[in-house]
């Protein structure tokens, strides 16, 4: 199984992010992977409170439908990072999965926001996990990731070998970049992301644009929790990486006993 993992810069407008988007897949495709994820909210575009770009579901709608049609003509599979506008018009971040044969095999809406998103968007309530062949994967975006472990060990243990982790960071620091992955003057991210496999025995494949002063970047984890490749800080590129299933047994995962976390208050 090769996934992809496209870091690749943001987009000045919402056309704009479709057009990149289909050409990060065809770059995906052309390495011959199966499945290829974007950043969080990458279509349209990543809002903050100062955001003045329109809500608009049929524009939203228009877009998946141009991104399924060419990945049923490319044969790959998609996580889409982008928006979710509910029946109120309410808007959720979310991660949109397309199969290979165009279809739309659901949505995995952001539980856990991160406060400063409050303001913006609504959580989603449910997880859930998809296919890809012979994959079973599931999606944490962002703040879920890095503050909340449930949430990537709730998908290993339903039968996910693989998390994707799409995210996106607002740059402090312009002048910032690591000179290693997970450096230890860092921050903690990177070294979250590690923790994530190792402590469900599944890969992790976190997600971010390419970005100036980023401090984290788009990289897989084995089930060992150690790094198996990462793109260069701030370097525009799809990342493609060949990792075998099988190798995700989610042992720890599955040894987790929930009833345990209560004994310690009744002692």
């Amino acid at each position: 199984m090769r996934i992809g993992l496209a870091n690749i810069r943001p987009a000045e407008s919402r056309d704009e992010s479709v057009e990149r988007v289909l050409k990060a897949m065809a770059s995906a495709k052309e390495q011959a992977a199966d499945i290829v994820c974007f950043p969080e909210c990458y279509v349209p575009g990543y809002r903050t409170v100062d955001s003045t770009m329109p809500v608009d579901a049929d524009w939203l709608e228009q877009a998946w439908a141009t991104i399924d049609r060419r990945a049923k003509e490319l044969g790959i599979t998609v996580v889409l990072g982008t928006e979710h506008i509910r029946e109120d018009s309410k808007l959720m971040i979310s991660a949109r999965v397309t199969n290979a044969d165009g279809t739309c095999a659901g949505f995995q809406d952001k539980v856990q926001l991160d406060p400063s998103e409050d303001p913006i968007y609504v959580p989603g309530v449910d997880r859930r996990v998809f296919q890809c062949g012979d994959l079973t994967f599931g999606v944490v975006i962002c703040h879920e990731g890095w503050r909340y472990p449930e949430t990537t060990r709730w998908a290993a243990r339903h039968s996910a070998q693989l998390v994707f982790h799409p995210h996106f960071e607002i740059i402090e620091d312009l002048n910032h970049k690591p000179s290693r992955f997970a450096d230890p003057d860092n921050t903690f991210h990177e070294k979250a992301a590690m923790c994530r496999a190792a402590e469900n025995s599944c890969y992790f494949a976190t997600v971010n644009c390419a970005l100036t002063g980023a401090t984290t970047t788009s990289a897989v984890i084995d089930p060992e929790g150690i790094p198996v490749a990462h793109q260069p800080y701030g370097v525009e590129g799809v990342l493609v990486v060949k990792i075998d299933p099988a190798n995700a047994t989610r042992l720890l995962a599955d040894r987790f006993k929930p009833a345990g976390v209560d004994l310690m208050d009744s002692q």
